[in-house]
């Protein structure tokens, strides 16, 4: 008997083989994809150091340092007290008087502020309640709680070290940026930090990441 042209139908296939990049390529791209995309990774904000300087909207800032200071007893019945101090040069850029304001006690209650130190959103490593902090502005003759339009000042952010505390190496700070907007209920413009939903509230958008060695000097 004459077999039918073209050969057997049965005959087995041989596999194909694929490379094992190719699979490694289709399962990132499925796990990514699975994920939200490519593009939904969060950027890390632009890390800055002492000196730089910083446009926030309403202020213009130039970190200038991390210290220890020591304020001497003035009597023999009083103790020195220490201090670790965040150093800035602040401008107002806006129209109006501000307040020197102070850092959140909470990241998540920090899209209220309207003042400088409410933009730094977040400082590392976090200090107790009772250790501040204290914001001030150094003036001539003193000290005062608000920053005029086109003046750049010296901005003092304070926390009280306890007696026989030791100062971290740096601090890091997540600062963030403020806004021009009106109201939406009493349509009224204003100054506010920018911020975006986050769950039932909101959360400041981190404009830069600021690392500040700490100058310890005289610490006893």
């Amino acid at each position: 008997m004459t077999e039918p042209s073209g050969g057997s139908t049965d005959k087995p296939r041989r596999p194909v083989a694929v490379p094992a990049i190719a699979l490694v390529a289709i399962t990132v791209v499925g796990i990514t994809a699975l994920l939200g995309g490519l593009n939904e990774a969060p950027e890390e904000p632009e890390t800055l150091g002492p000196g730089a300087v910083l446009d926030q909207g309403r202020y213009t800032t130039k970190f200038v340092e991390s210290r220890v200071t020591v304020e001497r007893a003035d009597s023999d019945f009083a103790e020195d007290k220490r201090f670790l101090e965040l150093v800035f040069d602040v401008t107002n850029t806006s129209d109006e008087t501000s307040g020197v304001g102070n850092p959140p006690a909470k990241i998540e209650l920090a899209y209220q502020a309207a003042d400088f130190a409410g933009s730094l959103v977040k400082i590392s490593p976090a200090f107790p309640e009772d250790a501040g902090p204290f914001s001030f502005v150094r003036v001539k003759g003193g000290e005062s709680r608000q920053l005029h339009p086109g003046v750049t000042r010296q901005v003092i952010v304070r926390y009280t070290l306890k007696e026989g505390q030791q100062p971290p190496d740096k601090i890091t700070l997540d600062v963030g940026a403020f806004e021009y907007s009106e109201d939406p209920v009493a349509a009224v413009p204003h100054w506010g930090l920018e911020s975006k939903e986050a769950g039932k509230g909101f959360l400041p958008e981190i404009k830069a990441r600021v690392v500040l060695p700490v100058k310890k000097g005289d610490t006893t």
